[in-house]
């Protein structure tokens, strides 16, 4: 089925009020969850919300928890989030990037004790439309086996980052990973098979099988060139942040578990470093450069697609994923059906 950009916005900020979240933070995961669907990143979209309602039932995400600044600089802020929704956080975290990063040039903040926080990109986002560069890495509780290697040892690793400019959308959000822990749960849930050559089984077997990638581990992107991202994305978003890495790492994907995974957060003003105006002209410079041929497409284009589409046509709403919000409302004497009328 097909629903509307106000309709999914609706059910997620009912469900979360009525589960003892404020409309403030409900707003936020809210606006998070549909940015990930309107661009086309559904693992990490509604597909990814009862997660999170998991999370609240379980006590990992917490409702009434104080984000804490832990220590600071001019320039850069180490926050503890107390388990508070990881897009609450996250938020808050980049506007803190961004006020350094207007002070000073760079505001650098990391994060510890927080949650799953949606698609990475949303964040950076923030920062594009102030006129800033966002960078946002994060790691993530194991699920790819070192070069080599079958034991899952390292996260899927994201990396966002958007850059201004006068007439482009210019945003890469990626795992490290040849597809992101998302992406086999969404397979699972929708009863798909994966992708050959993206993931491997317990045993070290390449696997089309999500639940057998579930128990074995995801294959780096570009072989040896992602493991080594993803490896200095491990040390950067744990031990640098106070948050666990490696096999410590929990919380990213099973609600059940306290989450223990860390983000660092860059916000950049070009400003600084040359006039804003003929920064962003050079880089529409650069991107008319690059799309001197047809179909040449630049990092942001499928996402501007996406949204476009979704506007036209609806976000999809797989039958699985229907049933679980079904089951969630009923649980909350919540008339999903009431909210999909409006």
């Amino acid at each position: 089925m097909k629903i509307t950009a106000l309709q999914e916005r609706s059910i997620v900020i009912e469900i979360l009020t009525r589960m003892g979240v404020s409309i403030e933070d409900a707003e936020i995961v809210a606006e998070v969850t549909l940015d990930a669907d309107m661009k086309g990143f559904t693992s990490h979209g509604l597909g990814r919300f009862p997660q999170y309602v998991k999370g609240l039932k379980f006590g990992t995400i917490k409702t009434q928890a104080d984000i804490e600044i832990v220590n600071e600089t001019v320039s850069t802020a180490l926050l503890n989030g107390n388990h508070r929704f990881g897009h609450v956080v996250t938020y808050y975290g980049m506007e803190i990037a961004m006020e350094k990063a207007r002070e000073t040039g760079i505001g650098m903040v990391g994060l510890h004790d927080t949650n799953h926080f949606g698609a990475a990109g949303y964040y950076s986002d923030m920062a594009v439309m102030q006129d800033l560069i966002g960078v946002i890495i994060a790691n993530t509780e194991p699920a790819m086996a070192p070069l080599g290697g079958k034991e899952a040892i390292i996260g899927t690793n994201p990396i966002a980052i958007g850059i201004p400019s006068n007439k482009n959308y210019v945003s890469v959000d990626m795992a490290t990973s040849a597809t992101a822990r998302g992406k086999l749960l969404e397979a699972l849930r929708k009863g798909d098979k994966l992708p050959e050559n993206v993931a491997l089984d317990s045993e070290g077997n390449p696997t089309v099988d999500p639940e057998a990638a579930l128990k074995g581990s995801i294959l780096p992107f570009g072989a040896h060139k992602g493991y080594a991202l993803a490896f200095m994305i491990e040390i950067m978003a744990g031990p640098l942040v106070r948050a666990a890495y490696g096999k410590a790492v929990a919380g990213t994907a099973n609600p059940e578990e306290m989450c223990t995974k860390g983000d660092l957060i860059f916000a950049i003003d070009p400003s600084k470093f040359v006039d804003i105006d003929a920064f962003k002209d050079e880089v529409d410079g650069f991107i008319t450069e690059i799309k001197g041929s047809d179909n040449i497409i630049i990092p942001g284009d499928i996402e501007i697609r996406n949204i476009k589409r979704a506007k036209e046509e609806g976000i999809n709403i797989d039958d699985a994923l229907f049933t679980q919000l079904t089951e969630i409302s009923k649980e909350l004497s919540l008339d999903l059906d009431a909210l999909l009328d409006k």
